[in-house]
């Protein structure tokens, strides 16, 4: 069986925090998701659900990306290359390496649900989103800062539906409004505390998925 390696566009599934002493280093929420995991892996399915909003972002990637270099005054490319180490996989978008900063697209949905500022963005969501790009971070150790862009590009016609398509076709829409950015800063603590929960994540892991081949053995 081979490690469990945390995706950091997962982390922030194993990174809450328990409730309780007893719970131990991982909570139960955290302990769900790795069962989660395990399931994916034993049988070989992805469980991502897909749905229009996560299709626009990967169809629209590019369109995205051309309007942070507009925007920003910057000449990047789509990051291809994933990188793993002993806790944690990823492939990030961008990576400003004169700048020492990393950038994550996010493609909103709509005109409608485009953050105008921070505060617009859940702050569930914001936690998520800093979990993945410390994790990022941890893979790219000469990037010191990472930078989540909100952009509001226009939403392929098919993935509309019944949506009024005014709040999708954003074209007559000043580019620099159309773009929200914040940062975070590398932090060597929650690093140390986030291999912390992939190993505990990973020793878990492996005892469930142990016990699980015992206990079909034994039927």
């Amino acid at each position: 069986m081979k490690p469990l390696l945390i995706r950091c566009s997962s982390l922030a599934k194993i990174m809450t925090e328990p409730k309780t002493k007893s719970e131990g280093v991982l909570s139960v929420g955290a302990k769900t998701a790795i069962r989660e995991m395990a399931a994916q892996e034993i049988f070989g399915v992805d469980f991502e659900i897909r749905d229009r909003k996560l299709d626009k972002g990967n169809l629209c990637e590019q369109d995205a990306i051309a309007l942070v270099n507009g925007v920003k005054g910057l000449m990047l490319s789509k990051n291809t290359e994933r990188r793993w180490n002993q806790w944690l996989t990823g492939e990030c978008d961008l990576i400003d390496a004169s700048a020492m900063r990393g950038h994550d697209t996010k493609c909103s949905w709509s005109i409608q649900t485009h953050p105008l500022c921070l505060e617009d963005i859940e702050s569930s969501q914001r936690k998520a989103y800093e979990w993945q790009g410390r994790g990022y971070m941890m893979l790219w150790p000469g990037i010191d800062e990472w930078e989540f862009d909100h952009c509001l590009v226009n939403t392929p016609e098919h993935l509309i539906g019944y949506d009024n398509p005014k709040l999708h076709n954003v074209d007559h829409i000043a580019h620099e409004h159309r773009i929200t950015s914040w940062r975070i800063c590398r932090d060597k603590g929650l690093e140390e505390l986030i291999k912390e929960k992939c190993e505990a994540a990973q020793a878990y892991y492996a005892e469930f998925v142990a016990e699980f081949e015992r206990s079909r053995r034994s039927v």
